[in-house]
């Protein structure tokens, strides 16, 4: 078998260069239109709803705000399964859909099915769908300091709130404008009241 392939080789060499070729050509215009990343994104279709509880216990956000809102949440349609964590102050429900839904379309779903619920969650306790990202983005960290010698007009040096106000004002919003950005969370500093 392989010698008659190797003597059909020889015999019709312009058909075997040709064909050659042409994969050549055909492999480069797919290496070029296919999207090849390090690490493929193979997250599903999910949506994360995050409720602050400041004061709450695990137990007392498990009974007041998770399964209120596993409840309102079941039923969905296209939904695969939900998952959930309680903590001290902190309720994340995790909405996963089946594979194909549109993502905007399952957010638009959960907010109708948030706004059913709220009437039914402690008076302080305000449930927001988290950024449209999954665990495979990356997340940036950075500070906001003083430089060095860099005074106000006033001459004093700039306190922690007011570096804070900086990073609130000036920094998230013009951050948020950029393409690809999912959010931008602040954290330290203290929060001018």
């Amino acid at each position: 078998m392989l010698e008659r392939f190797v003597r059909f080789s020889i015999e019709h060499r312009v058909f075997v260069i040709i064909g050659a070729l042409a994969m050549a050509v055909l492999g480069a215009y797919n290496f070029k239109i296919l999207p090849i990343d390090a690490v493929p994104d193979i997250t599903n279709v999910q949506v994360q709803i995050n409720t602050e509880a400041r004061g709450f216990t695990p137990l007392e956000v498990e009974r007041r705000i998770t399964f209120p809102i596993e409840t309102a949440i079941a039923g969905t349609p296209n939904l695969s399964y939900t998952r959930s964590i309680s903590r001290y102050g902190l309720s994340q429900v995790t909405v996963v859909f089946e594979d194909g839904t549109d993502i905007y379309f399952a957010r638009q779903l959960i907010n109708a099915r948030l706004q059913e619920v709220k009437g039914n969650l402690p008076a302080d306790a305000e449930p927001i769908m988290g950024p449209i990202a999954t665990g495979l983005g990356e997340i940036f960290l950075w500070t906001v300091n003083q430089v060095e010698g860099f005074k106000k007009p006033d001459g004093s040096s700039y306190s922690p709130t007011e570096l804070r106000t900086i990073q609130d004002w000036v920094i998230r919003p013009l951050l948020r404008n950029i393409p690809g950005v999912a959010d931008v969370n602040s954290i330290g500093g203290f929060v001018k009241q």
